[in-house]
């Protein structure tokens, strides 16, 4: 029986290792979805919500670093996926979209739910599959999968709805896909100069980023000859976790002080496979070093002395032995002291001795971490879930950590936590969430109660927008707290509800018990975390801007608890009492 155009995109798909497509069907999709359904090598898993299904696939692709597919029909459907497409675009991530489209006889009419997809995709996506013909199919198809696999990056397979049901053609033009591997390696004479002015140089420290993911031993090496701190990312913050030898943490907003000064305070910057985008946290006079296989991105946020297009691993591999050991160890000795006694600061914020109520945030993070496996894979929101999860989560071993780090979007926790379990079906998925994103995602929870997903779900209810909070008054604003009020139902009960499982803590002496219950789990599970809204995480550097905005803040919002403003008063309060608690 010959095959139909929907079918053979399937083959195609399954080829190259695809075995889950997330998405919600409808019309365009449907003999797409019937072909699935009738094969043994691939399973539709259907999501309450498409943006829900881009991120999820963004989940499964990050953690496997395979192809992922997702999928919405004509129209609304199609664009619902852009927001998660944007963050697989923005973290380097090979997805495939493939989209509806009404019949080619109404194109071009404003039929119902017509929508130029074309020109919507346009920024998010390396190339657009729009089949048209049979005949063409299979061509634009493998060309759009070669170009996500090659780049890492976003393409969209267009499938109108009278194309889908047609007589496939070309078989022969369908051929093995493979991602080739190759080296960017730089010039001799570059890696000399920068051997140079790093043996030159009375102190470097090391900035890096994502990059390095596949150099860690040698980073370390190099970090070990320079006597150089090494501050990383928040990507990176699964290479380069806290017990690593001569790592300072982080810089930038959700930093802590020896990162920063790590970075701030040396007499030569050396960066490593990182575009940082916060310049504000970056040295502008001081000699800089980039190292990129993105040429585009050096000197993209900072001048430098010198730029290596390479990646990193064979830069390295060059630089290495031309390096000198450098015998003054007080610059590296200095930092790494600063950083365990913020460490030690850290825990002893997430003491559970600290029983005040609303509890703090801290303290369940902290003993997530105590409890995790080595090897789970934590999904992690935007906002202040992201800076609990920095500051006392260490991921160590083979521990994974994904988000929405450079596309900085909500809701990107719960279902990229899907997509990690599917992929991953025998770890442990962690997803840290603020309640306003779990609010945003949250219908798909019933998607993890139906396929079985034991995700461990932590969210951090403080019945606020937090991080937009500090937000505003890092700008000088007065906390605007009906906008920020987030108003939640009972998490635990919402997870019974659904079919899954959930506890709701309120008392400090109650945490350890339900993370290992969570652990336990075999079902997909929610702790509800009722925290306090005033714990406060400022960046490891407050300038005279930051002051100043913070001071003028404060002062407004005192301003208006002196006018009579009991929400104000209120906020006040828990926030001096989450301090000197």
């Amino acid at each position: 029986m010959s095959k139909n155009v929907s079918e053979q995109l399937l083959d195609i798909l399954v080829s190259v290792g695809v075995e889950k497509v997330y998405g919600v069907t409808g019309d365009a999709l449907n003999f797409f979805v019937k072909a699935i359904e009738e094969s043994d090598g691939v399973d539709w898993i259907g999501m309450k919500h498409e943006g829900n299904a881009s991120f999820a696939a963004f989940g499964h692709s990050q953690t496997t670093e395979s192809l992922a597919v997702c999928a919405g029909t004509v129209g609304p459907g199609a664009l619902h996926l852009i927001n998660g497409l944007y963050n697989a675009k923005k973290e380097r991530t090979p997805v495939i979209a493939i989209t509806g489209q009404i019949n080619q006889k109404q194109q071009g009419t404003s039929f119902f739910q017509e929508v130029d997809l074309k020109k919507v995709f346009d920024d998010v996506c390396d190339y657009q599959a729009i089949i048209e013909t049979p005949e063409q199919a299979p061509m634009v198809i493998q060309r759009a999968i070669k170009i996500a696999m090659a780049n890492n990056a976003v393409c969209r397979i267009e499938l109108p709805a009278n194309v889908a049901e047609m007589k496939a053609d070309n078989q022969q033009f369908v051929h093995p896909i493979k991602k080739y591997v190759s080296r960017l390696v730089p010039e001799e004479s570059v890696v000399m100069e920068a051997a140079q002015l790093l043996n030159g140089a009375k102190t470097v420290g090391i900035l890096a980023g994502d990059g390095c993911r596949e150099s860690r031993a040698a980073v370390i090496e190099l970090s070990k000859k320079l006597n150089a701190p090494i501050t990383h990312s928040l990507r990176a913050s699964d290479i380069f976790d806290h017990d690593t030898d001569n790592v300072v943490g982080l810089t930038g907003l959700i930093g802590n002080p020896s990162g920063y000064n790590a970075v701030m305070k040396c007499d030569l910057l050396l960066m490593l496979g990182t575009d940082f985008p916060y310049i504000d946290f970056l040295p502008h006079e001081t000699k800089t070093i980039q190292v990129d296989i993105r040429q585009e991105n050096i000197g993209n946020r900072t001048s430098v002395s010198l730029g290596v297009w390479s990646d990193i691993s064979s830069f390295l591999e060059i630089l290495n032995p031309k390096i000198e050991q450098k015998e003054d160890t007080s610059f590296v000795d200095k930092l790494r002291k600063s950083f365990e006694d913020w460490r030690e600061n850290m825990k002893e914020q997430a003491s559970p001795t600290r029983e005040n109520e609303p509890l703090h945030p801290q303290i369940f993070a902290d003993l997530v971490n105590e409890h995790a496996a080595n090897d789970a894979i934590f999904t992690v929101e935007t906002g202040t879930s992201a800076i609990w999860a920095a500051h006392h989560i260490s991921f160590h071993s083979q521990r994974r950590l994904i988000g929405s780090f450079n596309h900085g979007s909500m809701a990107v926790g719960l279902p990229s936590a899907i997509g990690a379990q599917m992929a991953n079906p025998k770890q442990e998925i962690w997803c840290l969430s603020g309640d306003g994103a779990f609010n945003m995602a949250m219908q798909d929870f019933i998607t993890a109660v139906k396929y079985e997903l034991p995700i461990k779900v932590l969210i951090f209810n403080n019945s606020e927008l937090s991080f937009v909070k500090l937000e505003m008054e890092q700008v000088g604003l007065a906390a605007s707290l009906d906008a920020l009020h987030e108003t939640n139902v009972n998490f635990a009960e919402y997870a019974k509800l659904c079919g899954g499982d959930g506890v709701r803590v309120e008392h400090a002496k109650d945490i350890d018990a339900a993370i290992l219950q969570a652990k336990n789990s075999k079902k997909p599970f929610i702790i509800d975390a009722v925290v306090s809204s005033g714990a406060l995480s400022l960046p490891p550097h407050i300038g005279i801007k930051e002051a100043i905005g913070f001071g003028t803040s404060k002062l407004k919002e005192v301003g208006q608890v002196i006018s009579g403003d009991k929400k104000q008063w209120g906020n006040l309060k828990k926030e001096l009492q989450s301090y000197f608690d």
